[in-house]
Formats: structure tokens, C-alpha cells, sequence
């Protein structure tokens, strides 16, 4: 079975030890990665998309760059890597995009790297919420997960162990 993972950012935030958890986990399961990018931006029910637009366009701009160099950073290690751009409230989006690209067996957090220091995420956070929703694993990446990454890799925590 193919095994893919799924490293989601917010709001224009990476963390660079989502990737670097991200990327040894993929050499060392031979599986492909997939980056996407959430960032938050109420619509109420379209009628105000217009003034939004050029803001879309930069965000667009700025994050398709962002995540061309992210993923090259995988396709030089053989990695296999796509990446994804989503505008719009994080949890109904995060949703959409499992339900195109399913399935994922495991989603590792990329976002404010405060969280990561902790290794949970506040239980008022969208995130928290999704958790239990998730088939595979949620993964935070903590300094206690990196200290050993060359040699293996860190605890996995299930979607509801948050």
C-alpha cells in the first residue's frame, strides 16, 4: 500500500521541523508527502470575494513560491512531493482537501511553531477539534522528536491523544 503523509501549515507559517520530520519520515517509508497551506480568510457566503481578490492573488503569489522551495527541498532527496494552497475558514478546508486527496496515514502539524514547543495544541484551536475526525495519525513535532531523528523517529500520538 502506498503510504502518503499529509504536513499542513497555517496562515503563511512553516515550520522548519515539520519538514525536517516530515521529510526523514518519508525516506525512511519510502512515502510521498504532500504540503498544504491553510490560510484563514472569512467569505460570508461570497458576497464580499471582490475586495478579496488582489488579496487572494498576493497570498497566491507569496505562497506558491513558498512552497516551490519547500518542495524542492523533498524532490532533491528523491522524495516524492505536491504541493496545495487553500484559502478559507482552516477546518472546513483542511476537510474539503482529505476528501479530494484521500486517504493520508499520517497528518503532521506544521503550523505555529508555540505549539510545536508545547507539542499540543490548545484545545480552543480548530486543529484540536479536527483531531478526532482524522484516520491517521496527528503528529506535533517537538525538540524531543528531533533529537533523535537521524536515528529514528520520534512518538507518534493517535488523532485523539492530543
Amino acid at each position: 500500500m502506498l503510504q502518503r503523509v499529509l504536513v499542513v501549515f497555517e496562515n503563511e507559517k512553516v515550520s522548519e521541523k515539520a519538514l525536517v520530520y516530515a521529510r526523514e519520515l518519508a525516506l525512511r517509508m519510502d512515502c510521498e508527502v504532500t504540503l498544504l497551506m491553510l490560510v484563514e480568510m472569512p467569505f460570508q457566503n461570497g458576497s464580499h470575494l471582490a475586495p478579496k481578490r488582489e488579496a487572494i492573488r498576493e497570498i497566491e503569489k507569496r505562497m506558491g513560491k513558498v512552497l516551490a522551495e519547500r518542495s524542492a527541498e523533498f524532490l532533491k532527496k528523491g522524495i516524492v512531493v505536491s504541493a496545495a494552497l487553500r484559502i478559507g475558514a482552516p477546518a472546513q478546508e483542511l476537510m474539503k482537501f482529505l476528501a479530494e486527496r484521500h486517504p493520508f496515514q499520517v497528518v503532521i502539524w506544521g503550523g505555529a511553531d508555540d505549539f510545536t514547543e508545547r507539542g499540543s495544541v490548545p484545545k480552543n484551536h480548530w486543529m484540536n477539534k479536527m483531531a478526532a475526525k482524522l484516520e491517521g495519525s496527528l503528529i506535533i513535532v517537538s525538540h524531543r522528536e528531533l533529537k533523535g531523528l537521524e536515528s529514528k523517529i520520534g512518538t507518534w500520538s493517535g488523532g485523539d491523544g492530543l
